[in-house]
């Protein structure tokens, strides 16, 4: 059995050769082989893109509806959709990656102020006019038809 040649580390050069190495080490079960550090790193950083991914949903949800409740002249079909676009992306996220339900409330708290800042941003109105905590609970955002009630409960 002779040994096959370990191609260079590609993993600052040429990322995505360097996944497929490390995945035919795997199989290969060529475990002295792997670049275990990256790998880990790597691992660790797919864990937190789901997190930040589920952030940035929570807070798109919450930012329209801050800006439903509070510009209701400036009311969009874009927003209507953004808004459930959102729901439909957080819950897919919720779905593949059960265990952050687990980790829900710091999740809303943190796509929450983001999405006061956000509003701030893009309103013009002072950070102060959106309460400092969601005026709809995350249960209630995700499904309330706050539309079809001209935005009381936004």
């Amino acid at each position: 059995m002779t040994a096959k040649t370990i191609p260079a580390n590609t993993y600052e050069t040429d990322f995505h050769d360097w996944a497929q190495q490390q995945a035919e080490l795997l199989k290969a079960r060529r475990w002295e082989d792997i670049d275990l550090e990256n790998l880990i790193e790597e691992i660790e950083g797919l864990g937190a893109s789901k997190r930040d991914a589920l952030v940035s949903q929570i807070a798109r949800l919450y930012l329209h509806l801050l800006k439903w409740h509070h510009q209701a002249h400036r009311r969009s079909r874009s927003w209507e959709l953004s808004i459930k676009d959102a729901r439909i992306e957080i819950t897919d996220l919720l779905a593949d990656n059960p265990s952050l339900r687990a980790r829900l409330p710091e999740l809303i708290a943190k796509g929450y102020s983001k999405a006061r800042r956000q509003a701030e941003a893009q309103t013009g109105l002072a950070i102060d006019c959106f309460p400092l905590e969601p005026a709809l609970g995350f249960e209630q955002a995700m499904v309330v038809d706050f539309m079809a009630q001209d935005g009381a409960n936004g």
